[in-house]
């Protein structure tokens, strides 16, 4: 469900924060943001990927480990005056709960949503005194219905979707929109598109530039959350949300295998 606010935000001329930039989706949000005029500081994991694209977009690209604070402090230092946040990076935080490491799940939080909130807070005081900016927050349809084998990356994206819920309530009078963006299974790009997984049949993926027009729209039209999805997966998401015994016990019927293969493809992309 997409629900419109009052306020309007153009991408031109604004200067915009990418996090996860160095790979994946976030390198099609930057691309597209550059296309509407943006100027781009773009942020990840992988300093060479992170220069070709600074080079490619005419950006700024600063070297950081969302995992680690002393980055995420440094990385607030350095980008100076923000107009719109993109917090795009995660990890898959995929695994059987009793597999992973307490390390291993400290890191899946920091990145997938301490560090998102991180920002907002460090950010949002600038955008609320210019009266202009906003936040779009990466969650996923993960963060509305619930998988095996995916405790933790639930947990992250539901408390992403209800953190920007939370607080684009508080900050409505300022001046500063929150989106949330909610993609499924994306065919060309970022987690899924990593693995060699095959889905069910009449389940459908979405395409990265699906996701990167969600994102634009979402800050040119103030929306508080774009699912990106086909319309199947969109019901059985709403469904779950409103019934999830409903969606557990139909999941245990059809969804097990991908959840676990998904996992397994996963298993050397989780934090150490």
């Amino acid at each position: 469900m997409a629900v419109d606010g009052g306020k309007r935000m153009k991408v031109t001329g604004a200067r915009v924060l990418v996090t996860g930039a160095s790979r994946g989706i976030g390198q099609h949000i930057a691309r597209r943001l550059h296309a509407e005029g943006g100027q781009l500081v773009l942020t990840g994991r992988n300093l060479e990927a992170l220069n070709r694209l600074a080079d490619e977009l005419e950006a700024q690209a600063i070297q950081a480990d969302l995992s680690v604070a002393a980055d995420l402090d440094r990385l607030v230092s350095q980008v100076g005056e923000i107009d719109i946040l993109i917090a795009n990076a995660g990890l898959p935080a995929s695994g059987h709960l009793l597999e992973l490491s307490q390390s291993q799940i400290d890191n899946m939080l920091d990145v997938n949503l301490r560090a998102p909130i991180a920002l907002t807070r460090a950010l949002a005081p600038g955008m609320v005194d210019r009266r202009r900016g906003h936040i779009v927050l990466m969650s996923s349809l993960s963060g509305k219905a619930a998988s095996p084998v995916s405790s933790l990356y639930s947990a992250t994206k539901f408390g992403l979707r209800g953190f920007a819920h939370g607080v684009r309530m508080d900050l409505r009078k300022s001046g500063v929109g929150v989106s949330t963006i909610l993609p499924g299974f994306v065919n060309d790009a970022g987690m899924f598109a990593d693995t060699d997984v095959a889905l069910p049949p009449g389940v459908g993926t979405s395409t990265a530039e699906q996701v990167t027009k969600a994102v634009l729209r979402s800050i040119e039209h103030d929306r508080m959350e774009v699912v990106v999805a086909p319309i199947p997966i969109r019901v059985g998401a709403n469904i779950a949300a409103l019934a999830p015994a409903m969606s557990a016990f139909f999941q245990q019927l059809v969804g097990e295998d991908v959840a676990a293969n998904l996992a397994t493809e996963q298993t050397n992309k989780r934090p150490d």
